[in-house]
């Protein structure tokens, strides 16, 4: 079962990772989150499934877009990108019976040295825990892995907000911190598990506010902030990247 499981998820993974890799290319100035959206909706269609988001209770939208101290669930709008923007894309795909998630941080128009570093430590971040992701290994080791790698660049790993297993769910057991909470259930790993792990930081203070749209989470001190995230397997033979 669990390799049947882990070949769908791949396949919905792979097309995943070719939505994402094309709306990232979108964000532009100009371009605005509802256009990001539009084409997402599009895409997801085109392959069969259905975009996870929308089954999230009372939540309406393929994508989440956050611009700079937005962080997640930020609800698409008419507002344009300006040049010099961080915006990130989170999304998910339900395919033939299981989920996969994803997410990119993007610059729109200009980048800088400073944003193009902010982005690239998460994406490391990211590395360093799908390489902790072994069987016999625990959450803490993820967990570990990108707040070693967030807090060496000087950055501040969020604390309230996690990742979590998926599969016919789009949110499952475990929960991953990404920091060593020594509160949370430090569940083993094992072959043939599914999760999303989404390295979630800020250039300020790690904590965070609800928006009065009811679903954006910001950053309190209005920092920077910015998530990357893929979908993996787990497996005797080394984590798969599924979203890639």
């Amino acid at each position: 079962m669990n390799q049947k499981k882990i070949k769908l998820m791949q396949e919905g993974g792979q097309l995943l990772a070719s939505i994402k890799t094309q709306l990232g290319s979108m964000v532009k100035p100009g371009v605005t989150p509802l256009d990001i959206e539009h084409h997402a909706n599009k895409l997801i269609s085109q392959t069969g499934g259905q975009p996870s988001f929308k089954l999230v209770p009372n939540y309406h939208h393929a994508t989440c877009v956050n611009v700079n101290d937005s962080l997640v669930h930020g609800i698409p709008t008419k507002q344009p990108f300006k040049n010099g923007d961080l915006v990130s894309i989170d999304l998910g795909l339900y395919y033939k019976g299981y989920h996969t998630d994803t997410s990119i941080t993007v610059v729109a128009g200009s980048s800088s040295p400073k944003l193009q570093t902010f982005i690239n430590v998460g994406y490391k971040a990211l590395d360093a825990a799908i390489k902790a992701a072994i069987p016999g290994n625990r959450v803490s080791d993820i967990s570990r892995a990108v707040q070693t790698t967030i807090e060496a660049a000087g950055y501040s790993v969020i604390r309230d907000l996690t990742g979590h297993g998926i599969g016919t769910k789009l949110h499952e057991d475990p929960y991953i911190p990404n920091f060593v909470d020594p509160n949370h259930h430090d569940s083993t790993l094992y072959s043939g598990q599914t999760i999303a792990i989404e390295p979630m930081y800020s250039m300020g203070d790690y904590q965070i506010k609800i928006e009065s749209d009811g679903w954006t989470i910001s950053s309190l001190d209005g920092s920077l902030t910015a998530l990357v995230e893929d979908t993996i397997a787990i497996t005797s033979n080394g984590p798969i990247i599924l979203t890639r």
